[in-house]
């Protein structure tokens, strides 16, 4: 297991490398992934198979460059200079020979790059196979040592060293590497290039030089010794240095005479090296004229692009104003240019998905406080700031002419711009716009010739959108077009501008012919009460019944505004009159709501009913209002205004809480519960008595004590024993008194209030913490969830102490709890704090004292 999961760590750590690898977005380290595969990151490479695009392999090759440098420098050194090997240079050669043969090796272990399919290939047998038929005998050759080589031939020295020359390879690759690197600047790594090229063929001419005048039969009959006749007696430093100058001097063409070639070896060597140094030079003359050529080019098409504006305005006689704005442009377009401003060039070379998301960061939040997009979905948006396209303009520069076609629109991304009007051939300034305004727009929209000349005022940044383009993304976005109309729309009748009233006053004419390009749907023309666009869009076959994101129709929205012309029009096209949106809400109820009593009666009449909506919340919301007309035409249409919302608050509690009693009195008359809980636990009577509705308080126990004495005159208690008794008359012969031991037992299940559901507020609070005086009992409420316990006693027995009991479901019971407590006929229950008589339950609370008497004993 612990094997497992080491390879896979190493799996992971391959790949975290490759990824790394690539990002340093090198052409050259690029695998191209196969067809159909899903990345070209998870490559998954052979156990001791190295990449060699992993940054340690990297670097392990070059430090083998920096080895190389010193091979092609020692090399023709040792093979024009020195007959045997000479340490220190011997020495460092068998280690830098070391170093190699060690690559050899790992060779055998690194992937490589199928030419072919662009796969990286990790086979070891492979990799083994392609590098033995291609540079293994060459790379073993030149790390043989020059001791080895002296032994097999005393010649062979020099020539083993030229051998190791094979491995400038890997410094051609790494220049490879460079030129495609971002991190690099490709001006100074091509000089670097020819620098070294330069350098090296110096060298090694210069060895050469030296090695025909050493090993000459008659040294003395050679370049170097027609001059300096000792010159082997001289330093090694002198003799190099001064091959190293005839070596330059002949490359360079420009030789002073004080040496040249003497013997017959000599002049063929100098005619090759001569013939070479044509090419060389045209290579390094070339390369370096395409450099500097590179970087003055720009300048100079500049330079051309000026004089051939500058022409074409002298021989067209443009006015001074026009040409000017001609080089300011092109002036601002070369700036741009040359600071690396080339936004949409950029954005045009990237997918669209690149585009997209990097407009998005950019313009985004500017487009989203731009008034004619205000309230459109996130979508819309989305799409509108991906076909953007960012533009500068220099100052003084038109933007828009006056009485142009209105192909595109601009929003100002930053500077300012004035809006001029030609009156007469005279332009006057009417507005300047700002950083996140909009300019254009009601020629694309409206479809008509741009009314302003929009000007610059500095250098400004906009952002362009094509006509052509913002009406097919409208197409797929109605919802969201009418959004944009409807902004438009507004803002021209803001403006307060006699030019845009007409502006505004055609565009409605348009609408209502359905000649406006922009798509529109119904929900447009019920806002705007336009009977006439919404008959031509039900023409189109629109849906009447289309709904929006809350559920509300047109029909929802005609209803509300009152428009009967628009509300006939939808029902004669099927609608449904009784829809219904995500809150519940009706046409009917959206008319009696605004008081359309001719929208109403439509309504009904083609089979609207109130009950088809949320009757709930409309009582409730009657109630809010204190709109007691609305709530009594709510029960003239059928609707039952005692049944809650559904959060369980019913018309009822909104009536308390708004004190309005007249209401209060009206509901109670239909038959509302006030002991009916919302989703809290509340009832309308603890909400009257925790905000000390007196009047209210009053109107419920009057209620609750009428319905106790229906109650009591058409029941009739029994006794545990199963004897009759009356609980108001004492007098009965009949009636026997109860034995006190006789016990009673509460029912199990009973609906009363818990005092826990008043817990967070006041009424709960002192329910809790109520405590009796003069010493009877004292009861503190128990754990949540406990029942409601009373103290009881009775008026005709001398008692010290109370009983504490729990209380009865009804009051009924609680008479003959009393009864049977203390063996009389209860006919009354007294409160014991305000010495008032108790007919409801309800209206007791946990911990209070009752005292129960008959007819003839009072408290």
């Amino acid at each position: 297991m612990g094997s497992l999961r080491s390879r896979g760590r190493n799996e992971i750590d391959e790949i975290e490398q490759l990824s790394r690898e690539s990002s340093h977005f090198s052409l050259s380290t690029g695998i191209l992934p196969s067809l159909g595969a899903r990345s070209n990151r998870r490559v998954r490479l052979k156990r001791f198979v190295v990449s060699p695009y992993d940054h340690k392999y990297r670097i392990w090759e070059a430090y083998l460059v920096v080895l190389v440098v010193y091979t092609a420098w020692v090399s023709p050194f040792e093979f024009g200079f020195l007959r045997k090997p000479r340490p220190p240079l011997s020495i460092t050669d068998n280690i830098v020979n070391a170093f190699f043969a060690m690559d050899i090796i790992m060779t055998f272990f690194v992937g490589y790059l199928d030419k072919s399919t662009y796969l990286l290939v990790d086979d070891r047998k492979l990799i083994a196979i392609k590098y033995l038929r291609s540079w293994f005998l060459l790379d073993l050759v030149s790390t043989i040592p020059s001791e080895v080589a002296m032994r097999i031939s005393s010649q062979s020295y020099g020539l083993f060293n030229m051998l190791r020359l094979w491995r400038l390879r890997r410094v051609s690759a790494l220049f490879a590497r460079l030129e495609k690197d971002r991190n690099f600047n490709y001006f100074w790594v091509r000089c670097a290039k020819l620098i070294c090229v330069t350098l090296f063929a110096v060298h090694c001419a210069a060895c050469f030089y030296y090695l025909l005048a050493a090993r000459n039969h008659d040294p003395v009959n050679t370049w170097i010794g027609a001059t300096n006749k000792n010159f082997l007696e001289d330093t090694l430093w002198m003799r190099y240095v001064t091959s190293m100058y005839w070596s330059i001097t002949t490359l360079t063409t420009v030789g002073y005479g004080d040496l040249h070639p003497v013997n017959t070896k000599e002049m063929i060597f100098d005619i090759f090296y001569m013939l070479f140094n044509l090419g060389l030079t045209a290579y390094l003359i070339g390369n370096m004229t395409n450099l500097v050529v590179h970087g003055t080019s720009r300048t100079r098409n500049f330079r051309d692009t000026i004089q051939a504006a500058s022409n074409f305005a002298r021989r067209n006689h443009l006015p001074p104003r026009l040409q000017d704005q001609m080089l300011a442009h092109l002036c601002l377009k070369y700036r741009t240019d040359s600071e690396g401003l080339q936004q949409q060039e950029t954005l045009d070379a990237l997918p669209k998905a690149i585009r997209s998301s990097i407009s998005h960061f950019l313009f985004y939040s500017l487009m989203d406080k731009v008034y004619l997009f205000r309230g459109v979905s996130n979508d819309l948006l989305f799409q509108l700031v991906s076909e953007m396209k960012a533009e500068y303009f220099p100052p003084k520069e038109d933007v828009i002419l006056q009485n142009e076609a209105p192909t595109d629109f601009y929003i100002l991304v930053n500077g300012t711009a004035d809006l001029m009007v030609n009156n007469s051939g005279t332009e006057t300034a009417e507005k300047e716009v700002k950083a996140g305004d909009i300019i254009g727009e009601i020629g694309v929209l409206c479809y008509r010739p741009q009314l302003f000349t929009v000007r610059t005022k500095r250098l400004c940044q906009l952002l362009r959108m094509n006509r052509t383009t913002f009406l097919n993304i409208i197409q797929a976005n109605v919802g969201d077009g009418t959004i944009i109309m409807n902004n438009l729309l507004q803002h021209l009748k803001e403006m307060n501008d006699p030019l845009m009233e007409h502006v505004l006053l055609e565009t409605e004419n348009m609408l209502k012919r359905g000649k406006m390009d922009l798509p529109v749907n119904l929900f447009f023309a019920a806002i705007r009460e336009d009977d006439m666009l919404l008959q031509q869009l039900l023409k189109r076959g629109l849906d009447p019944n289309e709904s929006d994101n809350n559920g509300r129709t047109p029909l929802h929205i005609a209803a509300a505004k009152g428009s009967l012309n628009c509300v006939l029009l939808l029902l004669d096209s099927h609608a449904d009159p009784n829809c219904k949106d995500t809150e519940g809400n009706v046409p009917l109820w959206e008319a009696m709501v605004e008081g359309h009593e001719s929208v109403v009666k439509v309504l009904l009449e083609h089979g609207a009913t109130i009950d088809a909506g949320d009757v709930g919340h409309f009582a409730c919301t009657a109630a809010e209002q204190s709109n007691l007309k609305l709530l009594k035409e709510i029960v003239r249409l059928g609707g039952d205004v005692t049944r809650p919302r559904a959060t369980g608050t019913s018309a009822l509690h909104a009536a308390v809480c708004e004190e309005n009693i007249e209401m209060v009195k009206y509901l109670l008359e239909q038959g509302a519960d006030v002991n009916k809980q919302d989703m809290h636990g509340w009832t309308a009577k603890d909400l009257a008595e925790q905000q000390g509705h007196e009047d209210i308080k009053s109107l419920f126990r009057e209620r609750i004590h009428e319905r106790v004495r229906i109650e009591s005159s058409s029941s009739v208690p029994i006794l545990k024993t199963g004897t009759r008794f009356l609980g108001r008359f004492t007098s009965e012969p009949n009636i026997r008194p109860v034995s006190r031991d006789v016990s009673f037992r509460i029912p199990e299940a009973r609906p009363r209030r818990k005092t826990n559901n008043f817990e967070n507020s006041l009424f709960g609070i002192l329910a809790s913490q109520s405590v009796h005086k003069n010493g009877l009992a004292t009861v503190e409420e128990g754990k949540t969830g406990n029942p409601v316990r009373v103290t009881i006693s009775c008026a005709g027995k001398d008692e010290v102490a109370g009983k504490l009991v729990l209380l009865p479901g009804s009051f009924k019971e609680l008479l003959e709890l009393g009864s049977n407590k203390f063996g009389i006929v209860a006919a009354k229950v007294m409160s014991k704090e305000n010495n008032a008589e108790i007919d409801d339950v309800d209206v007791i609370r946990d911990g209070d004292h009752l005292i129960f008497a008959t007819d003839s004993n009072h408290p």
